[in-house]
């Protein structure tokens, strides 16, 4: 018994339980809520800029190789295309059969919130010279997730040029790491108390009562995560020869603390740590993991879709077949320049809007109520999708250790027979 409450997941999943329970009957604890959440994620950001540029800068000088360097990336950039166009898709076709819009009256109660948006439109082309910093002090105070992996790709090539004379600074930079993962180690101990806070104000601010009239769209986002997880996701761990369920299980930890905190950034520290207890070379998991959070948002990439069919149903808007192509075609490309910004789900809606002219701006308000209950859903499949992508290119480029996974898969069964 005491083996279970000592439990890291155990420990989640009941403080996600309470914080259901404090929002829905104390609600006026949500303000409180919010802080304990933000606090912990807070505590989770400050770790994330130097973790990932100490992991990149290592596997690089380690690597040696640019040319292997932009091959991986080069990889990588592709499957996340394959992957979030697909997401879109089926998105899409789930939300035209299910038809969530259907008998939903809309309701303009926060339009003001909304409003803003229409003229922060995002200039994709922008996004990408943004890339290279001006100010390396100021992107990791900003926590600027890809100006920091330029500068530590281009940092570890430099150190990597250094030879015998920089193993001095590339064994002190091994220590800092473990420095940094063993303060993390700590912080994620913290992780029921985040994942208590962030149900608790969830449920507390908006109330489980929103959910009734939008069960549908919530309905229809939650289950073609759950395709794309179990369907399309498995096919490709079979085409990869590894086992999903393994790698769903080796995560566990990290699922559970992106459901209590509605936040994939809480669980990115420690992800790239399990991605390379799972088998994966640093170097790889270094360039893969940081670049995925910003470009392979396989859950946002289905909400998207599936929101902007939903509003159409719901206005009554009937879109042809090449409409809604055209709209994919769009989304393809304004989900990839929201990447990392605050609100960008709501932005991107409102720019494919603005270039569909198919409605006012305004419409997307509707949604406001019950985005933070999707948000669960798409964190949760962003992470899997990332780690999963992480081990698909190490395999493709011969950087999987097969003995690190297969002591992942006996300590797996160990634990099923215990």
């Amino acid at each position: 018994m005491k083996k279970i409450f000592s439990n890291l997941t155990f420990q989640v999943i009941l403080a996600i339980l309470l914080g259901i329970e404090v929002g829905a009957y104390f609600p006026s604890f949500a303000p409180t809520a919010q802080t304990i959440s933000k606090t912990f994620i807070n505590m989770i950001s400050m770790l994330i800029a130097p973790i990932i540029f100490f992991t990149i800068v290592l596997g690089i000088a380690k690597m040696g190789d640019m040319k292997k360097v932009g091959r991986v990336g080069g990889k990588a950039l592709l499957y996340f295309e394959i992957m979030t166009t697909l997401a879109l898709f089926i998105g899409l076709l789930v939300a035209n059969v299910l038809k969530p819009g259907k008998g939903v009256t809309p309701v303009h109660e926060k339009i003001k919130d909304v409003v803003p948006l229409a003229t922060d439109s995002i200039n994709w082309l922008e996004f990408v010279t943004h890339i290279v910093p001006h100010n390396i002090v100021e992107s990791f105070a900003k926590g600027d997730i890809l100006q920091i992996l330029f500068f530590a790709i281009l940092f570890g090539f430099g150190m990597s040029k250094m030879g015998e004379s920089g193993a001095s600074v590339l064994h002190g930079f091994e220590k800092i790491s473990q420095v940094l993962f063993n303060m993390m180690k700590f912080v994620m101990k913290l992780a029921p108390i985040g994942a208590f806070g962030g149900m608790a104000f969830t449920v507390g601010n908006y109330g489980l009562h929103t959910l009734l009239p939008m069960a549908k769209i919530m309905f229809t986002v939650y289950l073609t995560c759950i395709l794309f997880i179990f369907v399309i996701l498995n096919l490709v761990c079979y085409r990869y020869k590894f086992s999903l369920w393994a790698y769903l299980k080796f995560i566990r930890q990290e699922i559970l603390v992106v459901l209590g905190t509605s936040s994939s950034e809480s669980a990115l520290p420690s992800m790239m740590q399990k991605m390379e207890k799972f088998g994966c070379s640093k170097s790889v998991v270094g360039l893969v993991i940081p670049t995925g959070y910003s470009f392979n948002l396989d859950g946002t990439s289905i909400y998207l879709s599936a929101a902007l069919i939903f509003l159409t149903q719901v206005f009554n808007i009937e879109l042809s077949i090449w409409q809604q192509l055209t709209a994919m075609g769009i989304l393809m490309v304004t989900s990839k320049g929201a990447a990392g910004v605050t609100g960008s789900g709501f932005i991107v809606l409102s720019t494919t809007l603005v270039s569909l002219k198919i409605m006012p701006i305004e419409n997307v308000a509707i949604l406001l109520g019950v985005d933070r209950f999707m948000s669960e859903a798409r964190s949760i499949t962003n992470l899997i999708g990332n780690g999963i992508a992480t081990i698909v290119i190490a395999k493709s480029e011969n950087e999987f250790d097969e003995q690190k996974y297969q002591q992942v898969l006996t300590h797996s069964a160990a634990e099923d027979t215990e």
